[in-house]
Formats: C-alpha cells, sequence, structure tokens
C-alpha cells in the first residue's frame, strides 16, 4: 500500500481523482463524505502512506490499523467512478488487520513493549485472512458462470484479440480454442484454487498455479497492484504461516465466543453480499445492480455514448447537456455505461437547474451501449423522466431497457 501511496503521487491521480471533479458519484448512504480540499486530500495520501509503512514495520500497530482503515476507506468511498474490486479487497483486509495481533514478534511494538511480544498468534487470525481471500476466488469463479463467458467467450475474445504481440502465446491469442482455453481455464482456476490452497498435498502446486496466473495477468492487462497484491496475500496459506499459529479459543470462554460470533457474522455478510444480484431481474453486467462488492471481476467489457436532455414542459423545447462540461474524462467513461451513475448524474441537473430558478422540466437520457461485443443497445429509457425517478434498492429499475440477446 505504501506502493501504491506512491502511485497516486508520481501519475498525479490525487489531483484527477479527488479534486478537479465538480461532481462526486457518492455511494447511497455515504453522501456525508466529502472530499477535503486540494491540500488536504495530499495531507491525506501522505498520512495514508506514513500508516501503510507503520503497519509493515509493526509501529504503533493497533492505532496505525485503525486510523488505515478510516482513512482508506475514506478515499475509497469518495467516487464510485474510482471502484476496483482489489481496493475493495483492502479495506476489508485493514479492516481484519485491526483485530489480528500481527506485531507481537517481528515488529517495533514487540521491541518497545517487551510484554506483548509472542512467538504464537491464535489460529483464528490465520482462519480469517485465509477466508477473506478464498471468498474473493470462489466467487470471482462463481460470477464466471454466465452465458458470455461460457458460450461465447466474451470478453475474453475481444481481450486477447488485443494482444496478439503478447511473447510466445500471442500468435494463437485469434483462435477459438485458445478463447476458450484462457475462458474455461480462468473460471477452473477461481473455483478449485482455494481448496487447492488448503490442501496440504496441493498446496505448493496450487501456490505456482496462482503465481504463473497472477504474473500472466499483470502482463496482459492494466490492474495496477492487483497481481503482485494477490500474489503476496496468497502466500499466507504457504505452511510458513501455520509454524506461528496456535489454537486459543480454549483459554478464554468469554473471549473465544466473541472471536467466533464475530468472525461468523463477518463471513455471513461477505457469502450473502455477492449474491444480492440474484433478487435483481435481467443481466448483472447489463444493469449493474448488485455488481460491485461482488467480486465480479474482469466479466464485462461496456462501451456507452450517453446523451442528456432537459425538457421544457410548456413549450417541449429539448436542450442538450453535455456530461464533459460537468465530468471529468474518466467520470464520463465510467458513468456511461452503469445506469445508477446516469440517474444519479440526472439528479444532479436536475438540482443544479432548479438552483438556476428554472421550473416545470424534465431531464431525460439516450444512452446506446455496448456489452461484450453485442450491437449497440438503449440501455436508459430514454422516454423516462429521470428527475422524479428514484433507484429502488430491492427492486429492479423498470427505467433501465432489458438486454436484448
Amino acid at each position: 500500500m505504501l506502493w501504491e501511496v506512491t502511485r497516486y503521487f508520481s501519475y498525479n491521480w490525487i489531483d484527477t481523482y479527488f479534486v478537479k471533479p465538480q461532481f462526486y458519484f457518492i455511494y447511497e448512504g455515504f453522501s456525508w463524505i466529502i472530499p477535503w480540499n486540494e491540500t488536504g486530500m495530499y495531507i491525506h495520501f501522505y498520512c495514508l502512506g506514513i500508516l501503510a509503512f507503520f503497519i509493515a514495520i509493526g509501529f504503533l500497530y493497533r492505532i496505525s490499523t485503525v486510523l488505515f482503515f478510516l482513512a482508506f476507506s475514506f478515499v475509497f468511498l469518495l467516487d464510485k467512478t474510482n471502484y476496483l474490486n482489489h481496493f475493495y479487497l483492502i479495506s476489508l483486509l485493514s479492516f481484519i488487520l485491526i483485530f489480528i495481533p500481527a506485531h507481537k514478534k517481528y515488529a517495533i511494538d514487540a521491541l518497545i513493549f517487551p510484554s506483548i511480544k509472542s512467538n504464537f498468534v491464535p489460529k483464528w487470525s490465520l482462519f480469517w485472512l485465509q477466508c477473506q481471500l478464498g471468498l474473493v476466488y470462489f466467487f470471482g469463479g462463481i460470477a464466471k458462470l454466465n452465458s458470455d463467458w461460457l458460450l461465447r467467450g466474451e470478453p475474453m475474445r475481444d481481450w486477447l484479440s488485443r494482444k496478439t504481440d503478447f511473447s510466445i502465446i500471442g500468435q494463437f491469442f485469434e483462435q477459438e480454442w485458445m478463447v476458450y482455453f484462457m475462458s474455461y481455464s480462468g473460471l477452473l482456476l477461481d473455483l478449485l484454487i482455494f481448496p487447492f490452497l488448503v490442501w496440504k498435498r496441493t498446496r505448493w502446486f496450487a501456490f505456482a498455479v496462482i503465481c504463473c496466473f497472477h504474473l500472466m495477468n499483470a502482463n496482459l492487462f492494466k490492474i495496477g497492484i492487483f497481481p503482485w497484491f494477490m500474489i503476496l496475500a496468497t502466500a499466507i496459506f504457504l505452511p510458513l504461516g501455520e509454524m506461528f499459529t496456535k489454537n486459543t479459543i480454549s483459554s478464554n470462554y468469554k473471549k473465544s465466543n466473541f472471536v467466533i460470533y464475530g468472525i461468523s457474522i463477518y463471513l455471513i455478510i461477505q457469502l450473502l453480499l455477492p449474491l444480492r444480484h440474484f433478487l435483481f431481474k435481467g443481466n448483472v453486467n447489463w444493469t449493474e445492480e448488485g455488481h460491485r462488492f461482488a467480486w465480479h471481476m474482469k466479466l464485462r467489457d461496456k462501451e456507452a455514448n450517453a446523451r442528456f436532455f432537459i425538457i421544457d414542459k410548456t413549450t417541449t423545447t429539448k436542450v442538450e447537456i453535455k456530461p464533459e462540461e460537468h465530468l471529468t474524462k474518466r467520470q464520463v467513461r465510467k458513468m456511461s455505461g452503469r445506469p445508477d451513475m446516469i440517474l444519479q448524474f440526472a439528479h444532479y441537473l436536475r438540482d443544479k437547474a432548479r438552483k438556476n430558478g428554472v421550473e416545470n422540466f424534465a431531464i431525460s437520457a439516450e444512452v446506446n451501449c455496448i456489452l461484450n461485443s453485442r450491437n449497440p443497445q438503449l440501455l436508459i429509457d430514454k422516454e423516462r423522466d429521470l428527475s422524479v425517478v428514484n433507484y429502488p434498492f430491492y427492486a429492479t429499475a423498470d427505467w433501465i431497457v432489458p438486454l436484448k440477446e
């Protein structure tokens, strides 16, 4: 994470993502989270880097983990357009680290406070981390059980066609057998890697396979620190970790019950969240309902063009409003294929119009979207007045036009 923070400075991402935007796509329920001013955001990232370094060396570990979790989650929740699955994972793991005693042996804290020094940590701490990582892989596989991935070889076919210059095997990337080999091998790896990592006889083999998988991804796709992060994180399944753990559940029953119940509630939530998209009708890659926080990784390739109009209900005059005048290029690109963000932006335009004294108007959107190499289709009902539409949390949005197969 210290490395990631330095990337935000070197690529000027702090300014691009958190200073320049006029409008932020805030997560539902977190409208109270707003970015600092420019100086504040830069100080915030300096603090993130310092806290990451403190956690790495085990200095003021308990305080640093709490502050890092809060500080990173703040950044994560500022804008939906910056959502990445591995950022969500980092937020979860930093939360888990708050409770795990990872500062009792090879840590500065163990030198400063000798009374906390220990050769062992409780086995539940290792179990908790392993379960969290296992769920990421498993649900990543479950999400691939869809017709695009299994029957059409999409979006893998499209991605591979752009990488034919890849060393040695790139020459085969446009052949059907390679497209389906890559699709199905990715599916099987995600579904089977967790049990193979847990089983002692296959653990080292599974770790070697996952390393090759992530190294290939690092060269095929631009996904930042994720491949390296997952290689290092998955190393926690290796037997080296078991040398420093012991079962302490029976030593203190009250504390043990708290640990068991706490981890159980956490894991139940993590099991249910990725399944919530089944509450909604339609293709989740199209509607995006339940897509986030579900480990739906590299499943869709979406290209969309969104046009917004404000209509005077009295004169039926229709005036186009260009998103580029209100959003950054990156925000426009991310928003255009995601219905919930389209609605948020429509509401932003509505509120802005009201502040300017405009009355008796409607706001519509014409969005043509391409999902996984299909022909362009309408994503949003262009006849609906989005200014009066609210996003339903437990029912399918009827203003999203269903995907035509």
